[in-house]
């Protein structure tokens, strides 16, 4: 590697051509970034204290071999925002000077001679810098003065049109502009291919432009390594239609679709839910494992389900009911399903799982997720909850095995039944309802061949929110009207739509219903109840509550299975074929009241939690083993199933085992001779517990 510094403008002027490699990311500052760089130069282009400004480095390799006869383009590791960038303004200042020259070298024709073009050169050689794909388009007809291209890079049209506009407005100041320019600085970096390792020097740029992705660093190393035509190959085949999915604004901070759909990739190909921050070094891991058979067989996997997800996160399916429940899901934002159900859609485009319970699977998800969401179950265990759906997928009895399994979700895990459902739907606040346009139009289209465009209706009360009540409304609502109006005000019964919401106003019932668009009028499906009620007081709200409730199981709907059916699905609790009998030392005076306290205790921790006795030790589990309990002469030597770093661990009794073969499962080890030690212990198995069923980990979506 090596390193000097130099003059931006006299870099580009020395240097004959810039590639941008196919694996590079596309264009991507915006207009704050060229606004640093445009305030940079006309600080330093107006005063005489400033002598240089550095703005980074460009870093770079040959292509190949160099030779006089033929100098090879030299392909842009890192500097590409920066390059771009200069080279839209140069073009912007080049049309504004004209014919003048406001400052030594800085007419139109020695900015495009020096900084641009290789005026003797045809083809691609004619261009000091060569973007890809679109970008490549866009900035070449820009610099030849040509039409835009049909599909236009956005990020080269808009910042051109940025600074374009910046120097008219700063006319006066083209001296100032032309000397800022001239004082920009950067590193410039040659790397030698026999000595220098670019992907290993690309990951640790940490560049002044925007922040790398996670799909920008997986990209580059999935490209960066191969040769140019392997590179072009899986390229065009996969990585660019790949990009057009997701539009181009698929790598830049404004979107992160392809961040999530990466993670939501890895956690369906290895079962694990990589942080957010750690996609790359997760996908790093998975792509040298021995389950990757090649590069491109990964790339082809990847792209594959990238039009799963497109599909469902993107509205690019093709189905319209399927599109639908996409739509559904979008809208009550269930991101965190995304990996069960890129599972679904692959055996879904293979023909493993028919149309009508794909759907009806996706509708489960829908009424699963709200359902917890009414009742208010806490998120953060969905997560873990879809990422692990995919084992309990019986593909001989697709549909059932999968309605099976919501059933026997555990505890705060559960499918909410119809009752629980019911109850909570009429009391909830659902005017404050995060989703409350989402709730509206379901419950107002379903099974309807009219749909509704609830967006452009807005939200009734009824009973009106004014919490200064007319006399008239007092009188119809009794002497516990402020009682009645604060438990009923935002809840489902008195929540409806409306396109005369104006009109309405606080109005008592009656006019409500008998005035020119009232209720009596309306063709909302969810005002029939109030186009003959006599009047609205706490009965009226109640009863209309349970029609809606007895509605709304219809809508969000529960898997159904025979108890025969589903105790097929149910998993078979293992005896191991021993006792209490055969731990002779739990029968011992100084552990009996010990391991007693400690079962009742474990036991009562939540109702999933099953206990066996094996040979050697016992096992609570969850989904799982989360504790095991190995009797001793003197003590209990417990295993937590976590491990050890995971272990809040206060008065530091726990032992790290993880390098020690233990009877039991976990790396944390514990051991327990007395009940006054029991309620710590308690503390320590249920973080252990709760590891096991996520209640540790929160949801981003919800």
């Amino acid at each position: 590697m090596k390193a000097t510094e130099a003059q931006l403008l006299e870099f580009l002027k020395k240097s004959h051509r810039f590639v941008i490699p196919i694996y590079q990311r596309t264009y991507s500052w915006g207009e704050d970034e060229c606004r640093q760089l445009w305030d940079d130069i006309l600080r330093a282009g107006r005063s005489e204290k400033i002598s240089v400004h550095f703005v980074g480095s460009v870093v770079y390799v040959e292509e190949g071999l160099f030779a006089v006869m033929n100098q090879p383009p030299l392909l842009v590791i890192d500097g590409q925002q920066r390059l771009t960038t200069v080279t839209l303004l140069i073009e912007a200042l080049a049309r504004a000077v004209g014919g003048e020259e406001p400052v030594e070298g800085f007419s139109a024709r020695k900015l495009r001679h020096y900084y641009l073009l290789n005026e003797l050169e045809d083809g691609e050689k004619r261009y000091k810098l060569t973007l890809s794909q679109t970008d490549k388009a866009s900035l070449l007809a820009l610099l030849d003065h040509h039409p835009t291209p049909p599909e236009p890079s956005i990020r080269i049209e808009e910042n051109f049109a940025i600074f374009a506009k910046w120097i008219e407005e700063a006319k006066d100041e083209m001296v100032a502009i032309c000397r800022g320019l001239a004082k920009l600085v950067v590193v410039d970096i040659a790397l030698n291919r026999a000595q220098d390792n670019p992907q290993l020097i690309f990951e640790s740029l940490n560049s002044t432009g925007r922040e790398l992705s996670q799909a920008d660093l997986i990209r580059n190393f999935v490209l960066m390594g191969l040769e140019s035509k392997a590179q072009t190959k899986l390229y065009n085949g996969y990585w660019r239609p790949m990009e057009v999915m997701f539009g181009q604004q698929a790598y830049s901070a404004y979107s992160t679709h392809f961040d999530r759909f990466m993670r939501h990739y890895l956690t369906v190909r290895t079962g694990d839910i990589p942080n957010v921050s750690a996609v790359y070094a997760a996908f790093k891991s998975y792509a040298r494992s021995p389950e990757v058979e090649s590069i491109e067989a990964l790339v082809a996997d990847i792209f594959r389900h990238a039009g799963h997800y497109c599909a469902m996160a993107l509205g690019m399916e093709k189905d319209k009911k399927l599109a639908e429940a996409f739509q559904d899901l979008r809208e009550l934002k269930v991101d965190v399903a995304y990996p069960f159900l890129l599972e679904l859609y692959d055996d879904y485009a293979d023909g493993l799982l028919n149309g009508d319970d794909f759907l009806d699977t996706v509708r489960l998800v829908e009424s699963y997720v709200f359902r917890r969401a009414v009742c208010g179950i806490p998120t953060n265990s969905l997560n873990k909850t879809f990422a692990n759906f995919g084992r309990a997928i019986d593909r001989s009895r697709y549909l059932e095995s999968i309605q099976a399994h919501f059933l026997l979700l555990p505890s705060y895990r559960r499918f909410p039944t119809a009752d629980e459902f019911q109850r909570e739907l009429k009391k909830r606040d659902l005017y404050n309802f995060r989703s409350r346009s989402y709730w509206l139009r379901r419950m107002e289209n379903h099974n309807s061949k009219e749909i509704l465009m609830v967006d452009a209706y807005t939200i009734e009360h009824v009973l009106p929110q004014n919490p200064n009540l007319s006399a008239a409304w007092q009188a119809e609502l009794g002497p516990e009207w402020e009682r009645i109006q604060k438990n009923y005000v935002h809840t489902l019964g008195n929540l409806t739509l409306t396109g005369y919401n104006s009109e309405y106003s606080d109005l008592p019932f009656a006019r409500k219903r008998d005035m020119s668009g009232g209720f009596r009028d309306s063709p909302i499906r969810l005002n029939a109840y109030m186009r003959h009620a006599e009047r609205w007081d706490e009965a009226a709200i109640c009863q209309r509550a349970d029609q809606l409730a007895a509605q709304a199981v219809k809508v969000w709907t529960e898997p159904k299975l025979d108890s025969a059916t589903l105790d097929s699905f149910r998993p078979q609790v293992r005896t191991g074929g021993y006792t209490i009998d055969d731990h002779p030392y739990l029968a011992a005076d100084s552990l009996a009241k010990v391991f007693a306290g400690l079962r009742k205790e474990i036991l009562a921790l939540d109702p999933v939690v099953t206990e066996e006795f094996l040979k050697l030790y016992v096992a609570y589990r969850a989904e799982t083993n989360f504790v095991d309990i190995v009797p001793q002469a003197k003590r209990l030597r417990l295993s937590l199933n976590m491990a050890f770093h995971e272990i809040y661990d206060p008065r530091e009794l726990c032992k790290d085992v993880t390098a020690l073969g233990r009877w039991g499962n976990g790396d944390v080890e514990i051991g327990l001779d007395s009940l006054d030690d029991l309620p710590y212990v308690m503390g320590l198995i249920r973080q252990s517990l709760e590891k096991q069923l996520g209640n540790g980990e929160f949801d981003e979506q919800l």
